[in-house]
């Protein structure tokens, strides 16, 4: 682990033994990367390991929410996991700060650096099979246009190449928000950006940064937000090619009841085209970051995070598409994670030929699309279904909950040369107030298909409330109980371990959503924090 992406401080106190009394090392769930690390916006990309020829990893590059009270942060990193092995995430290090001019002197008199929001990386081979790696990582400031760097390996570090050469301090280039760089087969360039207004040129091949000369920019390439009622663009640029077609991933911002929902920028969706400025044609959603989900009454609710933004894109590894994108946790929108799901890739080429994607699904499950081990622990933290006795509510930047939540831990750590150990990879469910309920898509139960002698281990801080968890799997209404915690409010609060029965039929194999629910007498108040959890036999 790079030293970089380590967080220095104390540890946290936490309950986090095993049945066998050691503390293990889970497995890259949902969010894919630790728990601690704040990586939202992220590209993904597969590029050969600089390290090992003929080997490959997917790196993921996004921006970095270490600022805490604002979006983002001074820095980017980036992770990287082999294809081979998708749960083995590495932080790379930092890849890039923005802090000095052309000339090697500060930017800002009081030495900062600047804010670095969405980035992208696009790769060009010369000639001769050699790669250059470009970054963009998106900090117009100061009166100047964004940075451009490079670099000959994809993990950095990238230099700035696009300085002006009438001022130190100054970039050039046409690129503005959200840019999105794309290099064609045959070589041309391509760049996107925009906020609210969908942008599309052929860029330079020579500097990467200005539009070619001859051509135009192309203004509203897709419709945004404020002009139709379909593709409604919002942010979040990012190109794919498919076969022969174009794929435009963005952020869109959904109209007003659509989905059963209030309108949201939550939600990826995409737009493809025989060319690559258009014209497009709309797809449909990607990912919708609010977990939405209709009831047998036909009613459509949140069961995650109401609101917020979202920007990522797809990526094919080993066969499987994928779509990357965040999620918000805690009670603002500062404190965003990186998430992946599953999607069916479908294209049909030749001129006017479509593009299918499926609507990927909000789960706890990361790489891990067989459904979790239940014999090993996770931190409650992977919950992708959390529920109050009434609907939350987002009202910018803040999230409002009636009921139980994903905190945003800032852990202060040291020493921990293993991101993913359970004493750092740590993110407790709060206010679990009665009514709530915290759920997990999907676990596999193969392994503890008909066991009579299986429990399940609960790490909890109780409320100092008398109180109940039922637990419950497939649905949190008409599923089946399969077993029940009651904590007593005479209990310390302080972390602990309770554990019950659980009752798990022969014909509960396969993957099944596990559910917590949580009842008490006592209305408004949170029973317990859930801490982790695991399934023994």
């Amino acid at each position: 682990m790079n030293p970089n992406c380590k967080l220095k401080t104390a540890a946290l106190a936490v309950i986090l033994i095993s049945a066998s009394g050691v503390i293990m090392e889970t497995q890259a769930a949902n969010p894919i990367l630790p728990m601690w690390e704040y990586i939202p916006d992220g590209e993904p990309y597969v590029f050969e390991d600089p390290d090992n020829p003929g080997k490959f990893r997917v790196y993921l590059y996004g921006s970095h929410d270490n600022l805490v009270t604002e979006y983002c942060g001074r820095d980017q990193v980036v992770w990287s996991a082999p294809v081979e092995d998708l749960n083995n995430w590495r932080c790379d290090g930092i890849i890039f700060e923005s802090r000095r001019d052309a000339n090697g002197k500060p930017l800002y008199a009081n030495g900062q650096s600047d804010v670095l929001y969405a980035p992208d990386v696009t790769m060009k081979t010369d000639a001769n099979g050699n790669k250059t790696y470009y970054l963009y990582p998106n900090n117009q400031a100061g009166g100047r246009q964004g940075m451009i760097a490079k670099s000959s390996r994809p993990d950095g570090p990238f230099e700035v190449c696009n300085w002006s050469s009438d001022d130190p301090k100054l970039a050039v280039g046409d690129l503005r928000f959200d840019p999105a760089v794309f290099v064609d087969d045959d070589g041309k360039v391509y760049g996107y950006w925009g906020f609210e207004e969908s942008w599309g040129a052929e860029m330079d091949p020579e500097n990467m940064a200005t539009v070619k000369a001859g051509t135009k920019a192309v203004k509203n390439m897709i419709p945004s937000n404020k002009q139709d009622e379909l593709f409604r663009f919002f942010e979040a640029s990012s190109m794919r090619k498919i076969k022969d077609k174009y794929v435009l991933v963005y952020s869109r911002w959904t109209n007003d009841g659509e989905f059963g929902l209030p309108q949201s920028n939550y939600t990826l969706a995409y737009a493809y085209s025989d060319n690559p400025l258009g014209p497009f044609t709309y797809g449909g959603t990607i990912i919708d970051g609010r977990g939405r989900l209709t009831t047998p009454d036909g009613k459509t609710i949140a069961t995650a995070t109401p609101g917020g933004n979202t920007h990522g894109s797809i990526v094919e590894i080993n066969g499987q598409w994928y779509v990357f994108y965040h999620r918000q946790t805690g009670t603002n929108e500062f404190s965003r994670q990186a998430m992946v799901a599953p999607i069916e890739v479908k294209v049909t080429e030749g001129p006017g030929g479509k593009v299918e994607i499926s609507e990927g699904e909000y789960t706890s499950e990361g790489f891990e699309l067989n459904g979790l081990n239940p014999l090993e622990r996770h931190s409650a933290g992977i919950a992708c279904y959390y529920t109050g006795p009434e609907p939350a509510r987002a009202s910018f930047p803040n999230f409002l909950f009636t009921g139980s939540y994903v905190d945003a831990l800032r852990p202060k750590i040291e020493g921990y040369d293993k991101p993913y150990d359970l004493r750092v990879n740590h993110a407790p469910v709060v206010n679990n107030t009665a009514g709530s309920t915290v759920g997990y898509k999907y676990f596999n139960f193969d392994a503890l298909s008909g066991d009579s002698n299986a429990k399940l281990l609960v790490s909890l801080t109780p409320g100092g409330i008398d109180s109940s968890i039922r637990i419950m799997i497939d649905d949190p209404v008409k599923g089946k109980e399969i077993g029940r915690l009651d904590i007593s409010g005479a209990l310390p609060q302080e972390a602990i371990e309770l554990s019950t029965p659980v009752k798990i039929g022969k014909n509960v194999k396969g993957k099944h959503a596990l559910f917590f629910v949580f009842d008490s007498p006592t209305k408004g108040k949170s029973t317990c924090t859930l801490n982790n959890f695991v399934f023994s036999k």
